[in-house]
C-alpha cells in the first residue's frame, strides 16, 4: 500500500522512519505530476516545497498551532498532509481550491492568494498569542519572491520590534513567477551561516566572564563587533539589523536538516527566518528544464512529456504583447512595467526586443504605479502590465500619484472580469468600480482583438492623463464588427425601427453575449441597437441622446455592478435630464467561489438567456404599467 494512501493528518508523519519519508516524497511528487497533469494548476511551486512541508507538519502541531502560506498556491501538498487526497477536480466547481481555503479545513488560516501579506497575518496572530497568553505557535512560510513586497517588509519591521514567538520561513527557489530580481534576490543569494560563531560566542561568554577585571569588558567589545565578525562569517546581516534571529541557508529537500533548523526555531522564543533553499519543479523533468517559469501554473498536459493536451489558441495577452512589440519599434519613448510577472502578462516578447526599455519591478505594484508616474514625468510613456486584481493594491498611487499630476501613464489590466477556476481573489471584477472615482483617468474595454490593437495605440497618445485597457483571460474571441458610429461608440446592431424599445451597451468581451440578447429580444418582438461605447470612462456624451431616443436602457458588464459602468451610465442620464429607466447587468457584491468562467457566469446570471428574460419582463411591465415610475418597474423587473 502507498505511503499516501495512509496519511489522513499531521500526526500520521510522526511514526515515519526516515527512510519512508523519503519514499512519502517520491510518492508526493508523483501524485502531484498525474493529478496536476489531467486539471492544470500550480505544479512547479508544489513540487519544489514537498519535503519542506512534511518537515513543518511533524515540527509544528497543525491545527493548534497556526502554519500560513503566502500567496497559497504552493500549499496542495499541505492539503495532502491534512487529509485532502481527491484531486479529481482541482480548481473546478465543487472540489478543492487551488489555494488554502477554510471551507476545506481547519488547518487553512488565509485564503486572500495575494503575494506579501503572510507576514502581517503572523504579526497579528503572535500579538494576539501573546494576549491572551496562548502557547501556539505560528509559522509563516514566504517566498524570496514575495519578499520584494513592501507590505512583507512593514511586517518585518514590526515583528522585529518585539519578542513574540513566530517562526518565518523563507522559501528561497529564487523565483516568484520567473527568476527572483532585484538587491534583495542577490543579497539573499549571498547568506550563509553555520552555528559555530553562535557557539564560539556563548563558550567566550562563559570563558572572559570568570575572568577577572578584564573579562567582561573584553566580551563586551567582542559582542560589540558581532555584526562585524558574523558578516565575515556569514554575511546575514540585513536580517540581523532588523533585530531578526536567522538560522540557514538550510537544504530545503534536506528533511532531517529542515525538522532540526524549525525545533531549534521553534525554541527560541522570538522571532525567527528560517531560510531555506528549495528548487521550483523538483524532480519533474519538463518542470526542471522549463527556464521560463518552471511549470508555476499549467493547463492540462501530457504527464510523461509535459506539453500541453491542447495547442494554445491566440490570447488576450498574446495579442497585447505582440502590439506592445510593434509599439516599441515605432516609439522610443514607449517603456513597459511588470510586477513580477514578465511572462504572464505578455511582456517577454518586449523585453527580448527592447531589454533596456523593460522595467520588472518585483511584487511590488505600488511602487510599480509610482515608478510610472516618475517615468512620465521624465519624458517617457509607460505601460503597466498588471491583472486586474492586482491593481486594486495600487489605487491609492494611481489616484495621488498619477492621476493628481496628469501622468501620462497606460495601465493594462490582463484578466478582468471573472476568471473562475482560481477562485474569489483572482476575479478581477473591482477595476472599473473602483477606478471611476479617479478624477480625469480613461478606461477601455476592448471588444475583440483588433478593438484592443486600436485602443492600444489610443491610450499610449494620451500624455495628460492615465488611461486603463481591461481585457479578459483566455482565448480571444472572433472579430466583432461595428456596423456605424455614433460620437465614439460602436453600433454592434441598429434596432431596424424608428421607435427602438431597447439601448444595450455591451462592455468589452460582453460584445457576443448583447447581440445573442439583442436576437433574443427580437424573437419576441423587441427591437434593440446595440453599443459598444469603446471607452467606457468617461460616459460619451452621444450616449444620452442615444438613450432618450429608447424605451429602456440596459447595461452588461464584466464587472461588480456597484459602482461600476452602469452606475455611470446611470448618473449620466440623470445630469443630462434623461428619464428612461436603466437596468444594469453584472457581478453581485459577493465573492465567487472557483468553477470554470462558463459556470460562474451562469451562476451570476451573467448568460445572454438569462438577460433577455429580464429585459422581456421589464419591457412587458413598461407596456402593462406605464404610469408607474421607472424606478417602480426596474424594482418589478428584478423580482
Amino acid at each position: 500500500m502507498p505511503l499516501l494512501t495512509r496519511i489522513r493528518g499531521p500526526r500520521d508523519l510522526d511514526r515515519l522512519s526516515p527512510e519512508e519519508l523519503d519514499q512519502l516524497a517520491g510518492e508526493i511528487r508523483s501524485f502531484l505530476v498525474d493529478a496536476v497533469a489531467k486539471t492544470g494548476g500550480h505544479l512547479g511551486p508544489n513540487l519544489g516545497v514537498v519535503e519542506l512541508t512534511l518537515a513543518l507538519h511533524r515540527v509544528f502541531e497543525s491545527p493548534k498551532d497556526r502554519v500560513l502560506w503566502d500567496t497559497g498556491h504552493q500549499a496542495y501538498v499541505h492539503k495532502l498532509i491534512t487529509g485532502r487526497q481527491d484531486f479529481g477536480r482541482l480548481r473546478a466547481k465543487g472540489g478543492l481550491s487551488g489555494y488554502p481555503s477554510r471551507a476545506e479545513s481547519d488547518h487553512d488560516v488565509i485564503e486572500n492568494s495575494h503575494a506579501s501579506t503572510v507576514l502581517g497575518w503572523a504579526d497579528g496572530l503572535a500579538k494576539a498569542n501573546q494576549l491572551l497568553k496562548k502557547d501556539d505557535h505560528v509559522v509563516a512560510v514566504i517566498g524570496d519572491g514575495a519578499l520584494t513586497g513592501g507590505m512583507a517588509w512593514e511586517a518585518l519591521n514590526n515583528i522585529a520590534d518585539g519578542d513574540r514567538p513566530l517562526v518565518i520561513v523563507v522559501n528561497d527557489n529564487e523565483r516568484s513567477y520567473a527568476p527572483t530580481i532585484g538587491g534583495l534576490a542577490n543579497h539573499l543569494a549571498t547568506l550563509r551561516t553555520t552555528d559555530g560563531y553562535e557557539r564560539f560566542l556563548a563558550r567566550g561568554k562563559d570563558l572572559l566572564e570568570r575572568t577577572p577585571v578584564v573579562g567582561r569588558p573584553l566580551y563586551d567589545t567582542l559582542h560589540g563587533a558581532k555584526k562585524g565578525l558574523k558578516d565575515f562569517i556569514a554575511p546575514q546581516g540585513m536580517f540581523e539589523d532588523l533585530g531578526l534571529k536567522y538560522v540557514g541557508p538550510i537544504d530545503g529537500h534536506d528533511i532531517e536538516a529542515l525538522e532540526s533548523a524549525l525545533n531549534r526555531a521553534k525554541r527560541f522564543g522570538g522571532p525567527v527566518i528560517v531560510h531555506c533553499l528549495t528548487e521550483k519543479g523538483r524532480g519533474y523533468e519538463p518542470a526542471e528544464q522549463d527556464e521560463a517559469d518552471r511549470f508555476h501554473g499549467i493547463g492540462p498536459i501530457h504527464p510523461d512529456t509535459g506539453l500541453p493536451i491542447k495547442a494554445s489558441a491566440a490570447s488576450w495577452t498574446s495579442v497585447f504583447g505582440d502590439e506592445m512589440v510593434r509599439l516599441g519599434k515605432e516609439r522610443d519613448d514607449i517603456v513597459a512595467i511588470t510586477a513580477a510577472m514578465l511572462q504572464p502578462v505578455g511582456l517577454k516578447k518586449f523585453a527580448e526586443e527592447f531589454p533596456d526599455r523593460i522595467y520588472d519591478v518585483g511584487i511590488a505594484e505600488q511602487h510599480a504605479a509610482v515608478s510610472a508616474a516618475g517615468l512620465a514625468t521624465g519624458g517617457v510613456h509607460p505601460v503597466f502590465a498588471v491583472y486586474a486584481t492586482f491593481l486594486n493594491r495600487a489605487f491609492d498611487q494611481v489616484l495621488m500619484d498619477v492621476a493628481l499630476h496628469k501622468c501620462g501613464v497606460t495601465f493594462v489590466l490582463d484578466r478582468a472580469g471573472v476568471t473562475g477556476d482560481d477562485g474569489a481573489s483572482h476575479n478581477g471584477m473591482w477595476d472599473m468600480s473602483m477606478l471611476q472615482v479617479v478624477p480625469g483617468l480613461r478606461i477601455a474595454a476592448p471588444r475583440d482583438a483588433e478593438q484592443l490593437r486600436s485602443q492600444l495605440r489610443e491610450a499610449v497618445t494620451v500624455e495628460d492623463a492615465p488611461t486603463v485597457l481591461r481585457y479578459s483571460k483566455g482565448v480571444v474571441g472572433p472579430a466583432v464588427p461595428a456596423v456605424g458610429r455614433i460620437g465614439g461608440m460602436d453600433v454592434l446592431r441598429e434596432p431596424g425601427t424608428d421607435t427602438p424599445d431597447v439601448l444595450l451597451v455591451s462592455v468589452g468581451a460582453l460584445a457576443p453575449m448583447c447581440l445573442d440578447i439583442a436576437t433574443l429580444l427580437d424573437r419576441q418582438g423587441i427591437s434593440a441597437t446595440v453599443v459598444d461605447p469603446r471607452w467606457v470612462k468617461p460616459v460619451d456624451e452621444a450616449l444620452a441622446p442615444l438613450a432618450e431616443r429608447h424605451r429602456v436602457v440596459v447595461t452588461v458588464e464584466d464587472n461588480s455592478r456597484v459602482g461600476g459602468v452602469g452606475s455611470a451610465v446611470a448618473q449620466a442620464l440623470r445630469d443630462a435630464g434623461v428619464d428612461v429607466p436603466l437596468r444594469d447587468f453584472g457581478i453581485p457584491p459577493r465573492f465567487l467561489d472557483h468553477a470554470s468562467r462558463a459556470e460562474v457566469m451562469a451562476e451570476i446570471g451573467l448568460t445572454a438567456p438569462d438577460i433577455a428574460r429580464q429585459v422581456t419582463g421589464l419591457v412587458a411591465k413598461l407596456d402593462g404599467k406605464y404610469g408607474q415610475t421607472a424606478t417602480s418597474a426596474i424594482e418589478a423587473a428584478r423580482d
